[in-house]
């Protein structure tokens, strides 16, 4: 950008929007904690959304059709792949060209592409729920196909204060090991990255917020389904601009709210009118849409003023797509039949959750000594949105805005799957929960970033 004019970075083609509503009923299985007591919701807090939107240029054949739902995770990982094969087809959408993204809240059900009802409590209900959503999925992207009109996306950054390291150390003086809470002496990443979409008479389409903070305001005391904090946000900021909000979830390895593990619903409520407003605060102080300012000279008065003067801005319209693969290292874990036997011989409630989702993960992962991470990674105009299915921690945000200062780069968790954690590499020396957690060994991080580096370098070429 020329050191004589401002201009917000930038993409023009059709754009279109569509929402619905995909709340689960009362009584659906949706245990997200293994310190909870109960296994089905007792009522909703707020409902989940389902937002779509399709985006195309002359220059690039297939659209982008990004989804966005208020949902925790993927619970089985092994039928991922015949899902989205049957979706792409339907929605006649190359692989690399749909991003499904979850906000990751931990007070909803999961998706469960089983092929029978759980025998579990409200199994029935998360069956009949899950099955829904497919067609759910298909009708809003067409809708969002109808809606398409001709816009541009503009980016902006601000600053959230929502969001606090969460590896803390245990303070116990017979304890060597991390916790997961607020952390006082650490600082977390703040950035706030928001897209505004106006069509051609300057009235908000929608807006793209991505933030990185874990939605885990309500554990396991709460009995209500809601999108956590994300649900606040969208009334904010849908009430002031009267128009669908997406959330992306950034790279919240490590980062969550300052107060959490609660079942009253009134502190996520308030921690998504915290990032609602500073949403607001971006929108409100960018330019109009496709405007820029030029320095236009000095007019003399009092004193030599500079003279900046809005005038039309032009965007681009290059649109492309890639998906590439990473191989990251895997742990020693032990095999499925292993995890099998402990999870039916453990009398632990809690432990019992922990095999459970560790089972899950051998599952689809295999017996291999590297998983084939997938990176999603687009460019619109300027900016660029690169997501996986795991959980980076927030270096690897703040690493490839560094590296790519000149683009607005949304990362983002938990993108088309859900399946462990990717934390630093000195972070494996410690007893902690990201760590122990995952099925990746040490240096998946930053073999990610490398490799996300150079997706990026190569789509921008």
């Amino acid at each position: 950008m020329s050191r004589l004019e401002f201009r917000h970075p930038s993409f023009r083609g059709r754009i279109g929007v569509a929402q619905c509503d995909i709340t689960p009923p009362v009584g659906v299985y949706f245990r997200c904690w293994g310190a909870a007591p109960h296994d089905v919701a007792e009522s909703i807090h707020r409902p989940l959304t389902l937002s779509a939107m399709v985006i195309s240029s002359p220059e690039q054949e297939s659209p982008l059709i990004l989804i966005c739902m208020d949902l925790p995770g993927w619970r089985t990982l092994k039928a991922l792949p015949d899902f989205f094969a049957r979706l792409q087809s339907v929605l006649e959408v190359k692989p690399e060209s749909l991003m499904i993204a979850l906000c990751h809240t931990h007070a909803a059900p999961t998706l469960e592409l089983s092929e029978k009802p759980l025998d579990i409590a409200g199994g029935d209900l998360l069956y009949e729920w899950n099955q829904s959503l497919p067609e759910k999925i298909v009708s809003t992207v067409r809708e969002a196909r109808k809606q398409a009109v001709d816009a541009v996306l503009e980016w902006s950054t601000g600053r959230c204060g929502l969001a606090s390291v969460r590896d803390f150390r245990d303070p116990a003086e017979d304890k060597n090991r991390f916790v997961c809470g607020y952390s006082p002496e650490a600082t977390a990443d703040d950035t706030l990255l928001v897209g505004r979409v106006s069509d051609q008479a300057g009235k908000v389409r929608a807006t793209i917020v991505n933030y990185a903070c874990h939605p885990t305001t309500l554990a396991w005391e709460n009995t209500a389904v809601s999108p956590d904090y994300i649900g606040a946000t969208r009334e904010v900021v849908e009430g002031a601009t009267e128009a669908p909000m997406f959330f992306l979830l950034g790279a919240c390895g490590e980062l969550a709210p300052r107060y959490q593990y609660t079942g009253d619903s009134a502190v996520p409520d308030a921690h998504g009118r915290q990032l609602g407003h500073a949403v607001l605060s971006v929108l409100y102080g960018m330019e109009p849409a496709g405007v820029k300012l030029t320095y236009s000279g000095v007019m003399e008065s009092g004193a030599p003023l500079a003279r900046w003067t809005r005038t039309a801005a032009e965007s681009s319209s290059r649109l492309k797509a890639s998906r590439t693969e990473v191989d990251v290292p895997l742990k020693d874990w032990p095999t499925a039949d292993e995890l099998r036997r402990a999870y039916a011989d453990c009398p632990d409630r809690a432990l019992q959750e922990r095999i459970k989702r560790k089972l899950g993960i051998r599952e689809a992962l295999g017996d291999g000594s590297t998983y084939p991470l997938e990176l999603f990674t687009w460019q619109m105009g300027e900016a660029v949105l690169i997501g996986s299915r795991a959980e980076a921690y927030s270096i690897l945000q703040q690493e490839l805005r560094g590296r790519f200062a000149d683009h607005p780069v949304a990362c983002m968790n938990l993108v088309n799957g859900s399946i462990g954690y990717l934390p630093p590499a000195p972070l494996y020396d410690e007893d902690i929960y990201p760590v122990w957690q995952t099925p990746f060994d040490r240096g998946c991080l930053e073999k990610t970033i490398a490799a996300a580096e150079s997706s990026i370098h190569d789509i921008l070429s």
